[in-house]
């Protein structure tokens, strides 16, 4: 399964990032979305989960969003929050995808058997970041994690 892993867009959803996301079986927004047309963009892609970031909690369109969720992605137990410290309270034992964005920086990172992805920003470039989101190739034994850079 191919699935796509976007952050910080912050209203702002580029044409490399459609581009990059085409094909995707399911799209993953870790918050800080800005504006709902962003969400309606990327539906048209695939089937979505999403959780509102702290630049969303004024939002009346994201009142409905999770603060955190949990789901499977063939057979990868998942959890999906915008800050990861806020991880730790919401972590199910058996948990072995974590997907964060918050921080902007984007990050890669096995912990014995259990992945940490930040797909980093795809929105308004910050500081001197890259600007980038995370493609997964998910199968039952394995999972394949890719950063794509959206600017050069």
């Amino acid at each position: 399964m191919k699935v796509g892993v976007i952050s910080d867009t912050h209203g702002q959803l580029r044409n490399e990032a459609l581009a990059a996301l085409q094909g995707c079986e399911r799209i993953i927004h870790a918050g800080d979305i800005g504006k709902p047309e962003v969400l309606e963009q990327l539906a048209l892609i695939a089937p979505l989960h999403v959780v509102r970031g702290n630049n969303d909690l004024a939002a009346a369109w994201a009142e409905h969003l999770a603060d955190h969720l949990s789901f499977e992605l063939e057979g990868w137990q998942t959890l999906l929050v915008h800050d990861i410290a806020d991880a730790p309270a919401v972590l199910a034992p058996g948990t072995r995808l974590v997907i964060t964005g918050h921080s902007h920086k984007p990050c890669i990172e096995w912990c014995g058997e259990r992945l940490y992805l930040n797909p980093g920003s795809a929105g308004p470039r910050r500081f001197k970041l890259p600007v980038t989101l995370a493609l997964l190739d998910v199968q039952e034994g394995a999972i394949e994690p890719r950063l794509v850079s959206l600017l050069e």
